[in-house]
């Protein structure tokens, strides 16, 4: 999938579906609806234009339709000393990591290895498989630690000599973000995701990353999930969901897309 980065560093991804080109604009730190939408102009495309900004933006009044409603995530900030981090530690986090601190676990940092085979890579797609949903292609993950080297950074928990958990985050400037995760039965006895993750925060904090986005927040199917992200003191902040302008048809498409703009939780 090509990829390009205009003048402002927003990140446009192209792709074609048969003859018809789409291009889609990433969250992009745009900052306003007339902001994202000269940037969507300014794409020479026949074909769609996917928006899908960092925050809620109302778009319906430029023809954009709205496609999948907005999601939030959880994001850490890193600014304040660690004590103060550790202090905003839910108690049954900080005592599971208290538990972990005790198990004789042993943690490890590298960049990722170039191997679509790795154990982490492989749990992740056998999950994505069993719960129904998709993520970045492995060789998407492997492109980026290729691209941008150094800041695709694995943390592994070992348990002896077995691989009990792992964290993959990549870095972008002074934010990072958690990219995968994955805990093995034995990982989840001895707490070692907890450990990793306040691994991942003490070592972000000694590079001078600010924030910590720790992903999208998913209440109904992945409450453990959500519980553990929020028990870090992450706050949640919603994105702005997905939309299409397509120019030919955004006139005639305006009146649909006003009424449609509820989905986005906009008034």
């Amino acid at each position: 999938m090509p990829v390009q980065r205009l003048n402002d560093g927003t990140l446009v991804l192209h792709r074609k579906f048969g003859p018809l080109p789409v291009q889609m604009i990433a969250r992009p730190r745009a900052a306003s609806a007339t902001h994202l939408m000269d940037t969507a102009r300014s794409l020479t495309s026949r074909g769609p234009v996917i928006l899908a900004p960092d925050s809620p933006m109302r778009l319906h009044s430029n023809g954009a339709l709205p496609l999948v409603s907005p999601s939030s995530v959880a994001g850490l900030d890193l600014r304040p000393d660690t004590d103060s981090l550790m202090a905003g530690l839910h108690q049954k986090w900080r005592n599971r990591l208290k538990h972990a601190q005790r198990q004789d676990l042993c943690i490890t940092r590298q960049n990722m290895p170039d191997d679509a085979g790795h154990w982490l890579l492989q749990a992740d797609s056998l999950q994505q498989t069993r719960r129904r949903y998709r993520s970045w292609p492995i060789a998407l993950t492997l492109a980026y630690g290729r691209e941008n080297r150094g800041q695709s950074k694995l943390f592994t928990a070992f348990w002896g000599r077995e691989p009990v958990a792992a964290i993959l985050i990549l870095r972008h400037g002074v934010q990072a973000s958690y990219h995968i995760g994955h805990s093995r039965a034995s990982g989840r006895i001895t707490s070692a995701h907890t450990l990793l993750m306040w691994s991942v925060i003490c070592w972000c904090k000694t590079k001078g990353i600010e924030h910590l986005e720790l992903g999208t927040l998913d209440t109904e199917e992945g409450q453990g999930l959500a519980r553990f992200k929020l028990g870090t003191g992450a706050q949640t902040r919603r994105l702005g969901g997905t939309w299409v302008w397509w120019p030919p048809f955004s006139h005639a498409l305006r009146p649909i897309a006003r009424w449609d703009n509820r989905l986005m939780g906009n008034s």
